[in-house]
């Protein structure tokens, strides 16, 4: 093999690479559920009343742990949608999120990023 043919081999994978369109994650801010296991998010849908705070609260009795879910305001990235779930007449997406910070009275604190699951109302439209 010669030199030309072994620097084709060895750059044809990154321009590949290059020629992909970037994926920026944007960063939300709001105010959210929060759970260890995408099961716990699962049961607070099962459960929801309109009542997140309460709600989670069951979760966490049902768990026998006190912060296994929390509905907290917070900076985190979104990943892909895992599931869907239905409750009544509203469906949720089901999605996995990196908290990476808290907002606070001084605003958003980082903090180290961590991985929790949440959940998210789909807007439907009746036809």
């Amino acid at each position: 093999m010669n030199f030309g043919s072994r620097v084709t081999l060895l750059t044809l994978p990154l321009v590949l690479l290059l020629g992909l369109p970037a994926r920026a994650q944007e960063v939300e801010v709001g105010t959210s559920l929060l759970c260890d296991t995408q099961e716990q998010v699962e049961r607070f849908v099962t459960l929801y009343d309109g009542d997140a705070k309460s709600t989670a609260n069951s979760v966490n009795a049902a768990e026998h742990n006190p912060t296994a879910c929390a509905v907290t305001t917070m900076a985190y990235v979104r990943g892909h949608q895992l599931a869907r779930a239905r409750n009544k007449d509203t469906t949720f997406q089901i999605v996995p999120i990196l908290v990476v910070g808290v907002v606070g009275e001084e605003g958003v604190e980082s903090v180290t990023p961590a991985p929790f699951f949440s959940v998210f109302e789909v807007e439907e439209i009746g036809i």
